[in-house]
């Protein structure tokens, strides 16, 4: 017996020790990752109210709209009380987009939240990614005949997921870019090679004071040179001419960019690179001043810092140039999915106290033990309830939620029913 106990406490020595104080914050953790996913999206009341959401998160019914059907993407809450239990398309983020659900591309539903929609939306952009297929090689995600772990990468200009592997160029460490550019768009928006050589984050060499963009790996390129003295035309087709300009005084630069690289020589690298893009003349078209000097364009794909977009140029002709490519959107520091996110973690915590961390401190030490031995019936009671609904691959409701707690309301009456109390 006595050696029994003694293992038992040398076994409990060797378990974790976890507080409720270290379960509630790894809670709130994950709650707060997913209202950055969320963002400001209502999960409510259908957005089609509002017009096309600058952002939201979005979805597409797989049940509904199968491949070969025409595309179409469902809100927050129409994915939920509309589509409850069909097999859905997560597509995060999406801008510029107006909720389909019940529309004319819905052939056997009614939305139940707005019914009375426009047969379709004329401004939405659709893509692979509403069939659940990805990337250039046009596969699922998760892809269950894919064994090579990589990450999938958003383009901000089409919106498109891409594997790693898949762009042309290594990505560099995901807390060094803040944003990327697919291959396909930067052919499209070729202007973005001129500030690429300046801002770009990635494997630059030292030639020409810093100014040629070098990606390793890639032989396709094309070295763009000033011709006698002159600034070139290789980009005239996308790049305003220089007397249709607007003087606009440039934003104070803030030092705010990401480190590019965990090597001195990288870090010197950028810091040359930013002083040299500071000092451009403070009059005139910023692209044009950078399309004077030497760059590479390459079949790649481009990797961006954080504060990249408030360098755009945005004199009259820029501005221009940007609304015949569709791009208008680069000059909008609030389109980025960032400023989406840090949205919805402010509306949330504005929203919201934690009552159980605002009750546990007003407790005493028993009341406390009792709320812990509660929390942890109820968490381990939930998690099994939940799983099911995982195996089933179904979505948990609000009906399903109301018959736990009812059933577990039921159970701890009954555990109380039956206690024996004694007087001493």
């Amino acid at each position: 017996m006595a050696g029994a106990e003694g293992h038992a406490g040398r076994q409990s020595e060797l378990e974790p020790v976890v507080s409720l104080v270290d379960v509630l914050e790894e809670d709130e953790e994950l709650e707060n990752e997913a209202c950055a996913v969320l963002g400001g999206s209502d999960a409510e009341k259908c957005s089609y109210s509002q017009g096309s959401v600058k952002r939201q998160a979005l979805y597409a019914c797989s049940t509904c709209t199968p491949e070969g059907e025409e595309p179409a993407g469902i809100c927050l809450a129409c994915s939920y009380e509309c589509h409850g239990s069909h097999k859905l398309f997560e597509l995060y983020t999406k801008r510029n987009f107006r909720c389909d659900c019940g529309n004319s591309k819905f052939k056997n539903l009614e939305c139940k939240l707005f019914p009375d929609k426009a047969k379709v939306n004329s401004g939405n952009k659709y893509n692979d990614n509403f069939f659940g297929l990805y990337c250039i090689c046009k596969r699922p995600y998760p892809d269950p005949e894919d064994e090579v772990p990589d990450e999938m990468i958003q383009c901000v200009v089409c919106e498109d997921w891409f594997h790693g592997r898949h762009l042309g160029a290594i990505p560099p460490e995901s807390g060094d870019f803040q944003e990327m550019v697919c291959q396909a768009c930067m052919k499209r928006c070729s202007f973005l090679w001129a500030y690429a050589a300046q801002l770009a984050v990635s494997k630059i060499s030292a030639e020409d004071d810093g100014l040629v963009l070098n990606v390793d790996g890639i032989d396709d390129q094309e070295v763009v040179q000033p011709e006698n003295g002159e600034q070139d035309n290789t980009f005239r087709e996308d790049v305003p001419e220089q007397g249709k300009d607007t003087d606009k005084e440039e934003k104070t630069e803030q030092n705010s960019e990401p480190c590019t690289s965990s090597s001195s020589e990288s870090d010197l690298q950028t810091v040359l690179k930013n002083q040299n893009f500071n000092t451009e003349s403070q009059s005139g078209c910023k692209l044009q001043e950078l399309k004077a000097k030497h760059f590479v364009k390459k079949d790649t794909a481009t990797y961006w810092p954080l504060d990249w977009r408030g360098k755009l140029c945005t004199c009259q002709g820029c501005m221009k140039m940007y609304g015949d490519l569709d791009v208008l959107f680069l000059t909008d520091e609030y389109d980025t999915v960032l400023a989406y996110e840090n949205k919805g973690k402010i509306d949330q915590a504005t929203e919201r106290r934690d009552p159980l961390m605002d009750t546990l401190n007003s407790m005493n030490r028993v009341q406390q033990v009792e709320l812990i031995c509660e929390y942890n019936d109820l968490k381990s009671e939930l998690k099994d309830y939940l799983k099911r609904f995982a195996d089933e691959g179904t979505i948990v409701k609000r009906e399903d939620i109301q018959q736990f707690f009812e059933e577990f309301q039921s159970k701890k009456r009954r555990r109380v029913d039956g206690m024996q109390y004694y007087c001493s």
